[in-house]
């Protein structure tokens, strides 16, 4: 069986590495990007379901968050129906990083299909979100404190 998750790792990690490097004159550090990027694209989405779309538990989420507020990206607001629940929204500091961040997305993304066909690149796509949803179970299932059988 080919390594497929290794080569994926690989990818993941060179990335998020570069990412890191060039959003360090932004004050943003260690996958932060990612949690700024998400609320830019979802205004108003709640931490729980932050932490679910970045596969990361409540309290990286959590941490993450606080540091984004306390430099000032982003801000809670309360749910005008429900003020147990905090929406998070971009500050205008945050809105002003945010297409940096989405156009250093893009070219990423361009670098890393180069030389894919249209259909190589959708085949790719659809077979990695299928990888992603069995992966998903196991994340799940793991998550609520259960072991896998192996």
């Amino acid at each position: 069986m080919k390594e497929i998750l290794r080569e994926v790792g690989m990818i993941a990690r060179a990335l998020d590495s570069i990412s890191n490097i060039e959003f360090k004159e932004y004050e943003l550090t260690k996958g932060q990007y990612l949690y700024l990027v998400r609320i830019g694209e979802n205004p108003g989405i709640i931490q729980e379901k932050l932490a679910e779309m970045i596969k990361v538990d409540r309290t990286t989420a959590a941490r993450a968050i606080q540091k984004l507020e306390m430099k000032g990206f982003i801000e809670k607001k309360d749910d005008e129906h429900n003020k147990k629940i905090k929406k998070l929204f971009l500050t205008e500091k945050g809105k002003k990083v945010f297409p940096f961040i989405k156009r250093e997305n893009d070219y990423s993304n361009s670098v890393a299909l180069a030389g894919l066909s249209g259909e190589e690149t959708e085949t790719i796509f659809y077979l990695l979100q299928r990888v992603r949803k069995n992966v998903e179970k196991d994340w799940e299932f793991v998550k609520k404190g259960n072991k896998r059988n192996y």
